[in-house]
């Protein structure tokens, strides 16, 4: 299937994590502009999703040197593994998670959505996380129902302009995942798993998707809601 990506540009925000580099290179095998930025601007742009500044200048960096910007794709965030599960419910924690993750996320949507209503298109995307569905553990839960919630409504905010809004929530990402998905667990997933979906929800054939929060891996067995 043609993604109809090819020389389109894409910024990867987190593009030299486990899922953002996925991203960055199923986007080029798709023919797409796939700009990599991360904090240390290895390999690409730098951009620190938690800076104001940084985010504006990241995305000024991206239209002064390919004239345009059709997608962004917000992957940098820290691992769930790196959240310290003793600290669950400490106020600090959660706050500085949803800091990193979906205020992080809507600076740098926030940069975009002019750019990209301006042109009449654009696609944005935003890695959230399966455990925003279920309990247990209050940092990992609110810093992805948080980014959740804020792309709905950033969605509903450039409905009908040309410009979509979605997430993505992986269960636990892997190389190796295991096809075995246990009771109030989610399932796993291959980072080029993540990727495809990605690449088609930036992609012109996803046009008719926004607002959405899609769930790759088994979506948490046993619950339906949200």
């Amino acid at each position: 299937m043609d993604l109809q990506l090819a020389g389109r540009v894409v910024l990867v925000v987190g593009g030299t994590g486990l899922i953002g580099g996925a991203v960055v290179e199923r986007l080029r095998a798709e023919g797409a502009v796939a700009v990599a930025a991360s904090r240390g601007g290895s390999g690409g742009v730098v951009l620190d999703a938690r800076d104001d500044a940084s985010v504006s200048a990241g995305i000024s960096t991206v239209l002064a040197e390919h004239g345009r910007l059709d997608g962004v794709v917000v992957a940098a965030a820290p691992s769930a593994q790196t959240l310290d599960p003793a600290r669950s419910s400490d106020p600090r924690q959660v706050l500085e998670a949803v800091d990193a993750k979906a205020l992080g996320f809507l600076r740098v949507a926030n940069a975009a959505l002019p750019v990209m209503t301006d042109a009449g298109y654009g696609r944005i995307v935003g890695v959230a996380g399966q455990n925003a569905f279920v309990t247990g553990n209050v940092t990992g839960s609110v810093r992805n129902a948080a980014l959740i919630i804020t792309a709905k409504n950033l969605a509903d905010s450039v409905a009908g302009t040309g410009v979509t809004v979605n997430t993505v929530s992986p269960g636990t990402v892997r190389e190796d995942p295991t096809p075995q998905v246990g009771s109030a667990q989610a399932g796993e997933a291959r980072p080029s798993e993540v990727a495809a979906l990605i690449a088609f929800l930036v992609s012109p054939t996803a046009g008719a998707i926004s607002g959405e929060s899609i769930a790759v891996g088994h979506r948490v067995r046993g619950v339906t809601s949200m």
